[in-house]
């Protein structure tokens, strides 16, 4: 049962414990808010104003697990206080670890502070659950997928139009990294597990993935650079890293060019550019 004194309690103390740098919001002037305002908290949350200020108040219909965890996202909640909401709104916590797909607050104030970087927070099963402006400028938005076609590891044997965004001579590596990867966490959730499923579903659908597959490489990884084709900019070689969350098996990737580079030219010119559709992943 909801209780909605709590949640109301629960939600303006969060609120206005956030600052808009917090968020990567612009702070702005004459601001007398304590915390963020009910509009900006629903704007990180993907609702209307209304809807939320209603939750405040302790009216409105009894949200729907789809928005308390959009909820708790936009609010930048620790697992524990995600978890408290869920149970305030009447419902049964999702699961952690690698089948969690809330990202950790950590991993979410970096990638606020990176809005002139192209940078992505991914699943251990390469599915996209949030990206900069500029990552969505250079490889389209990945978050748009869904099923199965939200690993880039299930694309990149299934679509060819995925291929499309990458170097072709680095095409037979990133096969390569895609089954290795997806072998080891296999191997490290279990027969019933997400990862399996996948690889069943490569193995029937995908002749090369089965070839790769068959290999039973381990471990295998990029050489510090990934080559882009990019429809707009052409040619880009990007250095790669990563930040693990190993409380929910999530990994922020940062992708920069060495400056002066012209792939760091690019990267400038792209981010006057800005998102556009490439129609590839």
């Amino acid at each position: 049962m909801i209780d909605r004194a709590g949640l109301a309690e629960f939600l303006r103390r969060r609120r206005e414990s956030l600052q808009p740098e917090d968020v990567g919001l612009p702070r702005g002037q004459r601001r007398r808010t304590a915390g963020l305002r009910r509009e900006e908290v629903a704007v990180l949350c993907h609702i209307s104003t209304d809807y939320y200020s209603r939750l405040e108040r302790e009216r409105g219909p009894h949200p729907s697990e789809q928005m308390i965890a959009s909820i708790a996202q936009g609010l930048h909640l620790s697992l524990d206080e995600r978890d408290h909401l869920f149970r305030l709104a009447g419902h049964h916590p999702p699961p952690r670890g690698a089948a969690g797909e809330h990202i950790g607050p950590g991993l979410l104030r970096i990638l606020d502070r990176l809005a002139d970087t192209p940078a992505e927070v991914v699943t251990e099963l390469g599915e996209t659950l949030r990206q900069t402006p500029l990552g969505v400028a250079l490889t389209g938005d990945l978050t748009r997928y869904t099923g199965p076609a939200r690993s880039i590891g299930y694309r990149w044997f299934t679509d060819p139009a995925c291929r499309a965004l990458y170097h072709p001579d680095d095409h037979a590596l990133h096969s390569r990294v895609f089954a290795s990867g997806l072998r080891r966490v296999v191997t490290l959730r279990g027969p019933g597990s997400r990862a399996a499923h996948l690889q069943n579903l490569l193995l029937e659908r995908s002749a090369e993935f089965r070839a790769v597959w068959n290999e039973h490489e381990i471990g295998v990884g990029y050489q510090h650079t990934k080559r882009f084709v990019h429809p707009e900019v052409g040619d880009l070689e990007l250095t790669c890293q990563s930040l693990l969350d190993p409380e929910q098996s999530h990994a922020l990737l940062v992708y920069t060019a060495a400056p002066g580079s012209e792939s760091h030219e690019k990267l400038q010119l792209l981010s006057v550019i800005g998102a556009q559709t490439v129609g590839v992943s």
